[in-house]
């Protein structure tokens, strides 16, 4: 497929378990987005394959360089795969958030969140961190209820619904990637 964009995407799992589905669901999700004309093939970044530096270096407005600044910094927008735990998402993606500040800034994100109610929560408390580093999130997320069910010996097989979805969101990303994209370079925000 030739692609006839500079829309790239990073596709990150949030999940450092050892058993864990999130792996599955970043596989699936970079899947989607590569079949999307919008963009170019995707980068997944997994949390689980990443060390960060210790946080008591961790400086106001983000650290110095980890083995994932570029990535996050090259992206036009992000796909963030995260699991809810206790009403909120991984502390492995706050650090990933924390550790990285201007990275992020004036990108758009979505949420492909999954747990026994979809993991709605862990995307309602990543808006509010996301909104303090002017990342904009998208209002199409998709929440998966016990996506586990859902696995196979081909990875995650989405029900079609979820798809639609999925696409949909993939659809309102591409849309702000390429507006924020386009400020950025015309019109750089100075704080």
């Amino acid at each position: 497929m030739v692609r006839m964009t500079e829309t790239h995407i990073v596709v990150l799992a949030a999940s450092v378990r050892g058993e864990r589905t999130g792996r599955l669901l970043a596989d699936w999700a970079a899947g989607r987005v590569g079949e999307q004309t919008q963009f170019d093939a995707p980068d997944l970044i997994d949390l689980a394959e990443c060390e960060l530096p210790d946080d008591e270096l961790l400086q106001p407005g983000g650290g110095r360089r980890t083995p994932i600044s570029d990535r996050i910094e090259a992206a036009d927008g992000f796909v963030i795969v995260t699991p809810e735990y206790n009403h909120s998402y991984p502390a492995s993606l706050k650090r990933a958030i924390d550790w990285h500040y201007r990275e992020w800034m004036f990108k758009p994100a979505t949420v492909l969140s999954y747990g026994v109610h979809g993991g709605l929560l862990a995307t309602e408390h990543l808006r509010g961190v996301f909104a303090e580093l002017h990342v904009v999130t998208t209002r199409r997320v998709v929440g998966l209820s016990a996506p586990w069910r859902d696995l196979g010996p081909a990875g995650y097989a989405a029900p079609e619904q979820t798809v639609k979805a999925f696409d949909m969101a993939l659809g309102e990303l591409g849309w702000w990637a390429e507006t924020l994209r386009m400020a950025r370079r015309e019109r750089p925000y100075e704080p």
